[in-house]
């Protein structure tokens, strides 16, 4: 979901000092040095407490995610195929789309999938086949701040309420929110 370089980069960004990202994550302060320093490998638990902390520290910026998200969510199933996927990208004008079943992501297909499968017989691959890992999940109180890092390091984010999805985030979408500097 998160590499260990952005929480560490997302703790910089609001000025946290190790110590205080622990406590404001109900975390020891080893656990986070350990964290930034690459030495493990966070729990999943672990690691949503310290994003949870961070969603919290940001909620004072401004815009969240929810306010910029695309609703409307352009996906495939693991089954379709990958000359699909190709059809759906240009009709609707999109780089990538996930990979969706139950209401879960499981993976995402982007041009570049395409294009390191391009020497395959497309028509007859399965999203399944050649999907990558699933993008970060967030929540839709997410901070602008948060989802521009993130965005730095991820084509797209999905944005989950409660379990559900509710929409998608790309650099185009956060693009459209800037403010015009005349």
């Amino acid at each position: 979901m998160i590499t260990l370089n952005e929480i560490k980069q997302m703790r910089k960004n609001l000025g946290l000092t190790q110590k205080q990202l622990a406590e404001k994550s109900r975390v020891s302060q080893s656990l986070i040095a350990k964290i930034e320093s690459g030495k493990i490998d966070p729990a999943y638990n672990n690691v949503q407490k310290i994003f949870s902390a961070l969603n919290t520290l940001t909620k004072h910026e401004g815009k969240k995610a929810e306010e910029i998200m695309n609703r409307h969510i352009v996906s495939l199933k693991p089954d379709n195929r990958a000359n699909e996927a190709v059809a759906v990208m240009k009709k609707h004008a999109i780089s990538q789309v996930p990979i969706i079943r139950n209401n879960k992501i499981l993976g995402i297909v982007s041009e570049s999938t395409i294009l390191n499968n391009i020497d395959r017989k497309i028509d007859l691959l399965s999203l399944r086949e050649i999907m990558e890992d699933a993008p970060p999940i967030i929540s839709k109180e997410t901070g602008i701040s948060i989802v521009s890092e993130m965005l730095k390091h991820f084509p797209i984010l999905i944005v989950q309420d409660s379990g559900k999805l509710k929409g998608v985030i790309t650099k185009a979408d956060l693009f459209k929110n800037i403010k015009r500097v005349s």
